[in-house]
C-alpha cells in the first residue's frame, strides 16, 4: 500500500512535462519538523524528485528535516524574511499567519475524518484567500492525526484526573490552555515541539495530548505508558510557501510555478491518504503496548461537556464568531 501511494505521487507529478528551458535551476528551501525517514519525509522525497524531473531541473526542493530551521513559529518568520521559501507545518504554525484556521482543531468538534473533510473543503476557499492576503500560498492541505491523551504512570479517565499533573501546551496555541483553565488546578507549561522530548525525559511534563503517529515519530511515546482510547481532536497541517513580492515562488517562470503548485497539491493529497493510514496503525501499536482504557459513558459525557465549554469560550475571544459558528455547523 505504501509503495502504491509513492507510485501515485510520482506518476502524477510527472504527468505534464514542462518544456525544457535553458535557465539555471532555482533551489527552494523548505523546513519541516518531520524526520527524513518518517512517512511525511518519504512523501516529500518523492515530491522532491518529481518536481526536479518535471521541470528538467529548473526547480529543486531542499528540505531541512527535524526542525533544523527552528520550531514552526521560527519557520514562518523565516518565510517572511526570505530565509525559507516554504514549510510543512501544522495548524500551530499556520495560526501564526491566520489564527482562525485553528477552529478546525477545536477539541471534540470532528468525530471522524469525513466530518473534517466536509468542513475543511467548505471553508477552504476562504482560508486560502486569507493566506494569500498575508502573502502566503497553501499548496496542499494535510493531516497530522487523531489526538489521544497519553500519560506517564497514571490514567486520565475524566478531566479532573489532570488536576495537579505536569501538562504542557505548544507555544502560541490558545486551545489547550483554555481546556485546562476550565478543569482548574492545572498549569500547563508552554513548550516548542523540540522541547517536548527533553521535558518528558526529565519528568517536567507527564501528559501529552497528540496523535499517535506524531508521538511515535518524535519519540514522545517512548516516555509514556497510558493512553485514553477516546479521541480528543484532530490535528491538521499544510504545505505553505511565501508568496509575496520578492519571493522565489512569485519569481518563478509561469510554467515552473504551475508545476510546483500542481505537484504540491498532489503531495498534499498523498499525505492525507498516507498519514491517516499510518496514524491508525501507530495508534494500534501504542494501544497494544500501553495501558489502554475506554472511558465510561459518564466519563465521555464529562469530556464532551468540557470540550463544548472550551469551544464556546474560544468563540469571540480567539476566533471570529462567524468562522467559529461555521465550523460548528459543518461538524454536525
Amino acid at each position: 500500500m505504501i509503495r502504491r501511494f509513492m507510485w501515485i505521487l510520482a506518476a502524477a507529478a510527472l504527468l505534464v512535462s514542462v518544456p525544457s528551458v535553458a535557465r539555471a535551476g532555482e533551489v527552494l528551501k523548505v523546513g519541516t519538523l518531520a524526520p527524513a525517514e518518517s512517512p511525511w519525509g518519504q512523501v516529500f522525497k518523492v515530491w522532491q524528485k518529481g518536481i526536479k524531473e518535471r521541470t528538467n531541473g529548473a526547480v529543486e526542493l531542499q528540505f531541512f528535516w527535524n526542525g533544523q530551521q527552528g520550531d514552526e513559529g521560527a519557520m514562518v518568520g523565516k518565510m517572511r524574511t526570505g530565509q525559507l521559501d516554504g514549510a510543512a507545518i501544522t495548524a500551530t504554525g499556520l495560526a501564526q499567519i491566520y489564527k482562525h484556521v485553528l477552529v478546525l482543531q477545536m477539541p471534540g468538534l470532528f468525530p471522524t475524518w469525513e466530518k473534517l473533510d466536509t468542513a475543511r473543503n467548505s471553508m477552504r476557499k476562504n482560508f486560502d484567500a486569507e493566506f494569500e492576503k498575508a502573502d502566503f500560498k497553501i499548496l496542499g492541505w494535510g493531516d497530522v492525526g487523531i489526538a489521544h491523551m497519553m500519560t506517564k504512570g497514571f490514567e486520565v479517565r475524566r478531566p479532573s484526573d489532570l488536576k495537579h499533573k505536569n501538562t504542557f501546551h505548544l507555544a502560541g496555541d490558545p486551545i489547550e490552555p483554555m481546556v485546562y483553565s476550565h478543569i482548574g488546578d492545572v498549569t500547563p507549561t508552554p513548550l516548542t515541539v523540540p522541547e517536548v522530548l527533553p521535558a518528558l525525559t526529565s519528568g517536567k511534563i507527564n501528559v501529552v495530548n497528540a496523535p499517535a503517529l506524531a508521538a511515535e515519530q518524535l519519540q514522545w511515546a517512548s516516555r509514556l505508558d497510558h493512553i485514553n482510547t477516546a479521541p480528543s481532536g484532530i490535528g491538521i497541517g499544510a504545505l505553505i510557501f511565501a508568496n509575496g513580492k520578492g519571493s522565489k515562488l512569485v519569481g518563478l517562470p509561469e510554467d515552473a510555478r504551475t508545476a510546483l503548485i500542481e505537484t504540491g497539491k498532489v503531495a498534499g493529497d498523498a499525505l492525507t491518504l498516507r498519514i491517516r493510514k499510518e496514524d491508525g496503525a501507530a495508534y494500534g501499536r501504542l494501544k497494544a503496548r500501553m495501558t489502554a482504557y475506554e472511558p465510561t459513558d459518564a466519563e465521555h459525557a464529562e469530556w464532551k461537556a468540557l470540550f463544548h465549554k472550551t469551544r464556546q469560550s474560544l468563540r469571540g475571544a480567539h476566533f471570529k464568531p462567524e468562522v467559529h459558528d461555521e465550523a460548528e455547523r459543518l461538524a454536525k
